[in-house]
């Protein structure tokens, strides 16, 4: 009995052994040794995927997987750096300019005597020099005979017009006039200009170049330094250019008492371009004073297309700011330059309010031939006003 029951229970445990082990549920509950709590057993690993596409072939290859489009690269925009245009030299001011003379110093130097001429009524008469821009400028001097005053003499500072510089002769010419201002107490000095007789330098003329007046600014101040001169009581005279070159004078500086002006070239420079000396319809390039009207227009343009630089080298634009008297002498029938010229400038000192005589002549010539003695007495008595009588 005992060995029956020991043979059975031998075979069960053998088949016990050869029996299928029963699967676990993937939601079985392990143990865990740490805690002695459960936890859900850890999934497996996920696989990824990969999907096979037939070939041509028929064997299955990996299909194809949708590709991003590459990113692209953001370049930054470049601002490109602006092209600076370069800034015109601006042109030098024209030396004909107001503002340009004004700028400039004219100091004059000592006067030289270089030789006695032959006296005049009441009055000694001397060949004189002095230096302008470097150059040696000679001119006729007088000096009234007497005893001077204590403050000096009063001086008449005296501008020719226009002499042909290969003509003209310090001791000739305007011997009448130049007496008339000599033998009533004052000195008078007459500057030949740059390029006359024996003066140094070129003659370029008093409207194109500021050359002349620059020499007759620089007489004023050799004046100044004279011994025998009052450098407080300084008169101008000019007559036809000399009339341009004493008008632009005492714009540009204010040493100048009072001014005479006869038969002057007195207008504007408009004026003076198209209206004088030109043919009736032609350029006014094309009259004696052609160069330096053709350097002028060529350069600037004309009036019209260029009114700021024509008024900058006309002393009639500068009027208002104040001028010393000036008295006006002027023939109707003047044959050498326009009436209209002297009436603009008596025109323009009454509408700026300065002080001026005007007189025509009616029937006179550019010389004022004919009422010759009558406008040196005019102006003889203007000087005895505005300059002899100051202090």
């Amino acid at each position: 009995m005992t060995r029956w029951l020991l043979l059975l229970c031998m075979l069960f445990a053998t088949a016990c052994e050869s029996a299928p082990a029963a699967p676990i549920p993937s939601d079985a509950l392990t143990e865990s040794a740490a805690t002695g709590r459960t936890a859900s057993a850890p999934p497996a690993p996920a696989s990824t995927a990969v999907s096979l596409a037939p070939t041509a072939s028929g064997t299955l290859a990996p299909a194809p997987q949708s590709t991003l489009p590459p990113t692209a690269t953001v370049v930054p925009t470049q601002t490109p750096t602006p092209t600076r245009t370069p800034t015109p030299t601006p042109k030098p001011p024209n030396p004909l300019e107001i503002s340009a003379m004004r700028a400039r110093e004219y100091a004059g130097s000592d006067l030289t005597i270089e030789d006695a001429l032959a006296p005049g009524a009441n009055y000694q008469r001397y060949y004189a020099s002095y230096k302008s821009d470097g150059l040696k400028i000679y001119g006729l001097l007088t000096v009234p005979n007497g005893a001077k005053p204590a403050t000096g003499w009063p001086v008449v500072i005296f501008n020719h017009g226009f002499i042909p510089p290969t003509v003209y002769k310090t001791t000739e010419r305007y011997i009448a006039y130049t007496d008339a201002f000599s033998r009533n107490g004052y000195i008078v000095f007459k500057s030949d200009y740059r390029g006359h007789d024996r003066s140094e330098g070129s003659a370029s003329g008093g409207y194109g170049s500021p050359d002349y007046t620059v020499d007759v600014l620089n007489a004023v101040g050799s004046l100044k330094h004279y011994k025998d001169a009052d450098p407080n009581r300084i008169g101008m005279w000019g007559h036809s250019m000399g009339g341009q070159i004493t008008l632009r004078a005492v714009v540009v500086t204010k040493g100048i008492k009072a001014a005479v002006i006869w038969g002057g070239v007195v207008a504007p420079y408009p004026d003076i371009m198209f209206n004088w000396r030109t043919i009736p319809g032609a350029s006014p390039t094309s009259g004696r004073t052609a160069g330096w009207r053709g350097a002028l227009l060529n350069e600037y343009g004309s009036p019209a297309d260029n009114p700021d630089f024509w008024a900058s080298i006309s002393p009639n634009s500068y009027l208002a700011e104040g001028v010393p008297p000036i008295q006006i002498h002027h023939s109707v029938t003047d044959e050498e330059v326009p009436f209209r010229f002297g009436q603009t400038l008596a025109d323009e000192m009454k509408q700026t309010s300065q002080t001026y005589e005007f007189y025509s002549y009616s029937g006179d010539d550019h010389n004022i031939s004919g009422n010759l003695f009558t406008a040196l007495a005019r102006s003889v008595a203007w000087f005895d006003k505005y300059v002899k009588a100051t202090k």
